[in-house]
């Protein structure tokens, strides 16, 4: 039987840390990114700082920022019960609070900059739900995992995109000669399209994740290992799901990709800068030019808003799609089998320890 330690580096690279015994946020997460946080607070002291003052100024409102920062550390850690300036061995919420506050609050403090205090809290609460994805699920070894399976899968599901993906060139290729869609998306400004292609790609996202905690209840009755192990609990049942769900999206991005390419091809060799300003009535921007052919703003405009709308649509055939469905949870039991397996036999030598 192998070690604990053994089993845990395991699962961590399988993506799914959550099956480790008493794995929480306070001890395994936050402390692992504690060096990461410091750093970063320590960056933010340049907040204080104003360019229009003078240097001596400057060099006062920076004493004063990192003065805030240490009694807010101190602070922090006499209340817990820890020295004044001791690194901390978990980190709650009032740590998390203190770390997105209290670095917001030097700018209006010295200088009253309300925007730079609001993008800084802002800022914090994205790294801190970056991390929290990164360390606390293991989003960077679930990437690496479901792209190592990426081509598996896309073989697995070439019955599925026999059928959807004829259908679907058809359809895009339709709205990609029709001249409403270039006058829609070509002079669009670049915020409103990301925000266009950002709804779509949400709808998509809802669309595949309702069935992931069905699948996953699939998935743990079909993996069966002796003597029987405890079932899972819902943080553990997340972490699975996300496994799924990154590897369904990672198709969708794969094939949106793809997409997006065709059409900018397409487009370079089917449609003359004439046509284009017959439509958008205008002659199209240049980007760049590749070896004499231009590629335009307006054509990655329209070639990404197609891609956007075929992914939406290949999202939703691969949930329509019975017989990918079984098959691609069949596979994935076949992957996630040795992890459940592992699970057990872990379970069995911590017991052993105790």
């Amino acid at each position: 039987m192998q070690d604990v330690e053994a089993y845990e580096r395991r699962f961590r690279r399988a993506g799914l840390p959550l099956f480790i015994a008493g794995y929480s946020a306070r001890e395994d997460v936050w402390t692992r990114a504690s060096p990461l946080l410091a750093l970063v607070l320590l960056g933010e002291v340049l907040g204080a700082i104003d360019l229009q003052w003078s240097l001596a100024g400057n060099l006062g409102a920076l004493a004063g920022g990192i003065a805030i920062l240490a009694a807010a550390v101190a602070v922090s850690n006499r209340v817990r019960g820890r020295a004044a300036f001791a690194m901390p061995d978990d980190i709650g919420w009032p740590e998390l609070a203190g770390f997105v506050c209290v670095p917001a609050l030097l700018p209006l403090i010295f200088g009253g900059q309300y925007t730079s205090a609001l993008v800084t809290a802002a800022s914090n609460l994205v790294l801190l739900g970056l991390l929290y994805g990164v360390i606390g699920y293991g989003l960077l070894y679930i990437i690496r995992w479901a792209a190592r399976r990426l081509s598996e899968q896309l073989t697995a599901a070439a019955h599925l995109l026999a059928r959807a993906v004829p259908l679907l060139m058809l359809f895009a290729v339709v709205l990609f000669l029709t001249t409403e869609v270039w006058q829609v998306f070509a002079d669009m400004r670049p915020g409103r399209l990301t925000a266009a292609a950002g709804l779509l790609a949400a709808v998509g996202v809802v669309f595949i994740a309702v069935r992931i905690p069905g699948e996953v209840r699939t998935l743990e009755a079909a993996v069966e290992v002796e003597p029987p192990a405890p079932p899972l609990d819902r943080r553990q049942r997340f972490n699975v799901g996300l496994v799924l769900f990154v590897s369904q999206m990672l198709q969708v991005v794969v094939v949106s990709a793809a997409v997006a390419g065709f059409f900018i091809a397409f487009g370079l060799l089917a449609l003359s800068p004439e046509v284009i300003s017959t439509w958008i009535g205008h002659p199209p921007t240049s980007l760049v030019d590749v070896v004499g052919v231009e590629i335009s703003h307006e054509l990655l405009r329209v070639s990404g808003a197609i891609a956007a709308f075929s992914g939406l649509y290949y999202a939703i055939a691969v949930l329509t799609d019975t017989a990918y469905r079984a098959e691609f949870v069949g596979e994935l039991t076949e992957e996630l089998r040795a992890s459940f397996a592992d699970r057990a036999d872990y379970l069995r030598a911590l017991s052993g320890r105790l």
